[in-house]
């Protein structure tokens, strides 16, 4: 169950630094519909995105991975769908957006993750 949070709290900690700094990614809601879009998120890239990898894979083999950029913008593009249904405020205008943001998330989310699992080892 932490482990459920931390990847949550390291996926909206990402969300929000993506639209901080990337043209075309934006927020209008409230506070709590920013920790409710990291659920949306995290929902998607655990349930869609092995899905749309599994019906990808001879792209993904045939780009040698590099095509996992690509569906993870898709996600983040399906996210900002799912928020503007639920009114949460969360929108990608375009692919251009969804690709850089989805991009810098990845980056971010490595990052803080390298980070938490390095603080991880030093208690054990």
């Amino acid at each position: 169950m932490t482990r459920i949070f931390i990847t949550w709290l390291i996926n909206t900690i990402a969300i929000m630094i993506v639209i901080k700094f990337v043209p075309g990614i934006t927020f209008t809601g409230e506070w709590w519909g920013i920790l409710l879009t990291g659920i949306v998120f995290g929902f998607v890239n655990a349930v869609i995105r092995p899905l749309v990898k599994l019906f990808t894979l001879p792209l993904l083999i045939l780009s040698l991975g590099l095509f996992t950029f690509v569906v993870n913008a898709m996600m983040l593009g399906i996210t900002s769908w799912v928020s503007v249904r639920l009114n949460l405020g969360f929108h990608v205008e375009g692919f251009k957006a969804a690709f850089l943001g989805a991009l810098i998330i990845s980056l971010i989310s490595l990052m803080l993750s390298c980070l938490v699992n390095a603080g991880d080892r030093e208690k054990n």
